[in-house]
């Protein structure tokens, strides 16, 4: 009997020790390689374990709002790829700070500065690193490695759930699922948890109030492919005479494996590659990088020695791979050591499965909902052209409330927006002009100020 007894009790621990949820390991972090002196702003990192015995570990970032903690909303920001690490969109387009590029021609640790149009001005920020695999996130095992459209959402969410029970101070702040390019295929899939969560009265209650995508995909590829055609027609790219031959010879559908039999076709499309192989579809006015353009930034050298001749944006991108490769930068962040090799912007070789096509019927499903809605497009994108998000958002059908204008920062054009409205849902769609891939990253004080009056139920 007494064997029997000490069983069950080491059964009972066993099942308190890896089946209860694992509290966050979360750090204030007061100063950072890089940044002069004290960070002006709450900083806060951290792994939170989701699945099966919470083999995966989400890493985070959380910065308190600037203005007002207690009553700004409470963002959750996911970055695309998938891949795509959370601290690229801190550090290039809404975190409070950025590279100080003129200061980050020598030494080991690039300089940081303020970016005045930080978006955790007006709101509080998580920006997390998902699916597993991405920027300091890891697994403990290799098949909690392998990640799917589906299960990244359903582990983004157990991770909401799990940072509001350890943040309870802001469980009343609104909430709103927040991010862009790839993610618009993961956040609707997390909003729709969060709905039915709401429905079942899963505690902790959420303060959902909606959700914000910028230079979403969220069309199955063949659209995009198509919208990319009319797109570069538009653009001056395509004559009209070619735009109309390949119209008229592919019948509307651009995919060159839809038309193994029709020459003509086959014919128009090359021609029509051979237009826009050069341009760069995240900013079709700024150049290709190439490996030669591209500054050399882990064999030993400053980032910043050999200039390349023409500038290219990736440049930008290679301090960060610097700065967060540091490993005083990780310590103080608080990375776990031997958790990952080397950090990358956007890692390609995470294991992921596509399973989610499309996520329209998840859109036209909150039109019932009582949900507030900002999309927003860089209008010189042309990975993801604003076209297709418009006529997306056209075909859910809900009605408009303020047709298609432009709306102004300091007196100048800074886009076009269109509202929709249909009882207690609300979808405001805004173009950034000049804006690419993705657009606070191009045009970050109109960006700001976009959020800005949206959350302020002004109009833009």
């Amino acid at each position: 009997m007494r064997s029997i007894v000490i069983m069950a009790a080491s059964i009972l621990v066993f099942l308190l020790l890896f089946m209860a949820p694992t509290f966050s390991n979360s750090e204030e972090i007061e100063t950072l390689p890089g940044f002069p002196g004290k960070l002006p702003f709450k900083l806060q990192t951290g792994y939170i374990g989701v699945g099966e015995f919470e083999q995966v570990q989400l890493f985070y970032y959380f910065i308190e709002s600037e203005r007002s903690p207690e009553n700004d909303p409470l963002f959750l920001w996911l970055t695309g790829g998938p891949g795509c690490s959370a601290l690229s969109r801190l550090l290039y387009e809404i975190g409070p700070f950025t590279i100080n590029y003129a200061n980050s021609t020598t030494g080991d640790i690039p300089s940081l500065e303020l970016n005045p149009y930080a978006w955790t001005k007006v709101a509080n920020i998580i920006f997390l690193d998902q699916p597993v695999g991405t920027g300091f996130s890891y697994s403990k095992t290799w098949e909690a490695s392998i990640s799917t459209d589906t299960l990244s959402a359903q582990q983004t969410y157990s991770f909401l759930i799990q940072w509001l029970l350890d943040h309870p101070k802001f469980l009343s702040n609104p909430l709103y699922i927040t991010g862009d390019s790839y993610s618009g295929i993961i956040i609707p899939l997390i909003v729709h948890k969060i709905y039915d969560g709401l429905e079942s009265g899963i505690e902790p209650r959420l303060n959902m109030k909606g959700y914000v995508v910028g230079n979403p995909m969220t069309a199955d590829t063949y659209a995009n492919e198509n919208n990319q055609v009319i797109f570069a027609y538009r653009m001056g790219l395509l004559s009209h005479n070619l735009y109309q031959s390949t119209k008229e010879s592919c019948n509307g559908n651009y995919n060159i494996d839809e038309h193994p039999q029709n020459p003509a076709c086959q014919y128009d499309l090359q021609r029509v590659s051979k237009c826009v192989e050069k341009i760069n579809k995240a900013q079709i006015l700024e150049p290709i990088c190439s490996n030669e353009n591209l500054l050399l930034s882990l064999d030993g050298r400053s980032i910043g020695e050999d200039l390349p001749q023409q500038w290219c944006r990736e440049n930008n991108y290679l301090y960060s791979i610097t700065w967060a490769n540091n490993k005083a930068v990780q310590k103080a962040l608080h990375v776990r050591e031997g958790t990952i090799t080397t950090w990358d912007r956007c890692n390609d070789q995470i294991s992921y499965i596509y399973n989610v096509q499309s996520t329209v019927d998840y859109h036209r499903s909150f039109t019932n909902k009582s949900y507030r809605v900002l999309i927003y497009s860089g209008d010189h994108d042309m990975g993801i052209p604003h076209i297709g998000t418009e006529e997306w958002i056209e075909s859910l059908k809900v009605g408009v409330v303020d047709e298609w204008r432009p709306w102004f920062v300091e007196d100048q054009v800074a886009g076009y927006t269109k509202k929709y409205s249909q009882n207690e849902y609300e979808l405001t769609y805004a173009t950034v002009k000049g804006a690419g891939h993705t657009a606070p990253e191009y045009k970050p004080r109109e960006c700001l100020s976009m959020l800005q009056r949206w959350l302020s139920y002004y109009p833009l």
